[in-house]
């Protein structure tokens, strides 16, 4: 198989198959041949990222990435994505393991909601791990935007969202999403709400009948794969430092 792209997911499973339907789902196809060509690896026994995010003390989720990009780079992809966000923290770690861009999903989200919302307030909905880590904050921040990442009580009612609901019992609980939302908006006056995790990419897709502007990095960057994916079959250059 030639100008393919790797999928680096597992982180978790459920997330990386909303991305994956959502890839097949946005391709304008007539035909099997019309579907994108990738390798997925779905490598669900990486350590948690945000519990080693907390305490560095737990199983750090760099070594099996590192060596999965490697292992990928043999293959030479055209480019790499993590289905993660979290993922992101060792970002400068991991693509420094290979010579192949790895599409960097916070950063792609960011500038997309530059585009779209320019002088929104912003909220931050995430886990624990990506809110200690900083990686969506600084870049919200970095640029120009006020945001804000709600109370405690958000952020309890996130992790139940991503941890109790989705991870664990592998469930989507809509009231409980609507909740944070609602709350983002009318309490902390949110235009736009980031998901800076992929099992929220996850709510969105199966709960997206709300009224809240939301930037859903997951959704962002199948857009953006179908879009690579299309110049590749077409045989365009593609300047990986100028797609954000």
């Amino acid at each position: 198989m030639q100008k393919f792209f790797t999928v680096i997911g597992g982180m978790g499973s459920l997330a990386t198959e909303s991305y994956i339907h959502l890839i097949n789902e946005r391709t304008p196809t007539s035909k099997d041949q019309d579907y994108l060509d990738y390798i997925l690896v779905n490598h669900s026994s990486v350590p948690d990222r945000t519990a080693h995010i907390i305490d560095h003390n737990k199983p750090s989720f760099l070594p099996p990435l590192v060596e999965d990009i490697k292992q990928q780079s043999l293959l030479h992809p055209e480019f790499m994505i993590i289905i993660c966000n979290t993922a992101h923290y060792y970002y400068k770690e991991l693509q420094a393991a290979t010579d192949i861009p790895i599409i960097h999903m916070p950063h792609l989200a960011v500038s997309t909601m530059k585009k779209e919302y320019p002088d929104a307030k912003v909220g931050l909905i995430a886990t624990k791990g990506t809110l200690a880590d900083h990686i969506y904050e600084d870049e919200i921040k970095d640029a120009g935007f006020e945001m804000t990442m709600g109370d405690q009580d958000i952020k309890d009612e996130v992790e139940s969202l991503i941890y109790d609901d989705i991870k664990i019992k592998g469930e989507m609980n809509k009231e409980k999403y609507f909740h944070i939302l609602k709350r983002m908006h009318d309490e902390f006056k949110c235009d736009v709400i980031v998901l800076g995790c992929t099992e929220l990419s996850y709510a969105q897709e199966k709960a997206p009948d709300h009224p809240y502007n939301v930037i859903d990095a997951q959704s962002i960057i199948a857009d953006k794969t179908i879009e690579l994916e299309t110049k590749m079959r077409k045989n365009e250059k593609i300047n990986f430092d100028k797609i954000y």
